[in-house]
C-alpha cells in the first residue's frame, strides 16, 4: 500500500518544489533589479564622465538594432493592414483603414514588437558581456581598481536603452505605416487619397506620446534584466549561456505585463482625464 501511495505523491512534491523555487528566483531577481536601479540612479552625476560610454552603447543598440526593426516593421504595417481590410468588409467604410492601421502602430504595435525584438538582441548581449566579465572576474578587477561597475558597465547601457527605444520606435512606427500603405496601395486596390485621408483622421498626438513613453519605460525595463542576470552570473560558460536566456524571458516577460499597466496609467489616467 506505501508504494502506491507514495506514487502519486512525488511528483506532486516536485512540481511544488519547482514551483517554489520558480517564485522565489522571481522575487530575488525582481528585489536585485529594483536595487540595481537604485544604484543606476545614484551614479547619474557622472553621466559627463562617461558620456563616451553612452554614445558607444547608444551606436551599439540603436546601429545594431535597424535591421530588425526594418524587417519586423515592414511585416507588422503589412498584417496589420491585412487584417483591417478583411475586418471591414461590409461592416466599416474603406476610408478608415488608414486610421486603424495608424492608432495600432503607434499605440501598441510599434513600441511593443520593436521593444520584444531589440529586447532579445540587447538583453542577451548585455547579459552575456557581463556575465562573461563577471564569470573571469573582470568586475572583481574593476571594483580593486575602485571603479564602480554600476557606473562604468550598468548605467551607460541603462540611458543607452531608455534613450535608443522611442528613436527605435519612431523609426518602427514610419516604417510600419509605410508598409502598410503599400500593402493597400498595392496589394488590396485601395485607393492612396483614401488611405492617406484615414491616416490624418482622428490623428491625435496624445497617441504618439503614450507609445514613447512606453518605449522609455521598456528600454528601462531591457537594460536592467540584462544587467541583473549578467551581473549575478556564475559558473563558467554554461552560467553566461543561462543568464543571456533568462534576461530574454525577463525583459520580454517584463515587457508584456508592464504594457499593459502603462496602457491603463497613459491612455486611461493621464491622457484619459
Amino acid at each position: 500500500m506505501l508504494p502506491s501511495r507514495a506514487g502519486p505523491i512525488l511528483p506532486a512534491m516536485y512540481v511544488v518544489a519547482r514551483m517554489g523555487s520558480a517564485v522565489l528566483g522571481t522575487v530575488t531577481d525582481t528585489g536585485r533589479g529594483g536595487l540595481l536601479f537604485l544604484n543606476i540612479l545614484r551614479t547619474l552625476p557622472a553621466i559627463p564622465k562617461s558620456l563616451r560610454l553612452i554614445l558607444h552603447q547608444m551606436f551599439v543598440i540603436g546601429n545594431g538594432s535597424i535591421p530588425l526593426v526594418i524587417i519586423t516593421s515592414v511585416f507588422t504595417g503589412a498584417v496589420a493592414t491585412v487584417q483591417a481590410k478583411y475586418q471591414f468588409q461590409d461592416y466599416v467604410p474603406i476610408r478608415f483603414l488608414g486610421t486603424v492601421v495608424a492608432k495600432s502602430v503607434v499605440i501598441e504595435l510599434g513600441p511593443v514588437l520593436t521593444a520584444l525584438v531589440v529586447g532579445a538582441r540587447v538583453g542577451s548581449s548585455i547579459a552575456a558581456e557581463l556575465g562573461t566579465m563577471k564569470v573571469t572576474e573582470q568586475i572583481d578587477a574593476l571594483e580593486m581598481m575602485a571603479i564602480d561597475p554600476v557606473r562604468y558597465l550598468a548605467m551607460p547601457r541603462f540611458l543607452a536603452a531608455c534613450m535608443m527605444l522611442p528613436m527605435l520606435t519612431i523609426f518602427s512606427d514610419s516604417i510600419a505605416i509605410l508598409g502598410g500603405y503599400a500593402v493597400a496601395t498595392l496589394g488590396l486596390d485601395v485607393p492612396s487619397k483614401t488611405f492617406t485621408d484615414g491616416l490624418r483622421f482622428l490623428f491625435d498626438s496624445h497617441d504618439v506620446y503614450g507609445g514613447l513613453i512606453k518605449a522609455f519605460v521598456f528600454g528601462a525595463l531591457i537594460a536592467v534584466s540584462g544587467c541583473v542576470n549578467g551581473f549575478h552570473a556564475r559558473g563558467g560558460a554554461a552560467g553566461v549561456g543561462e543568464a543571456a536566456m533568462r534576461a530574454v524571458v525577463t525583459a520580454s516577460l517584463l515587457i508584456l505585463v508592464s504594457n499593459f499597466l502603462l496602457g491603463a496609467v497613459i491612455f486611461q489616467v493621464i491622457f484619459g482625464a
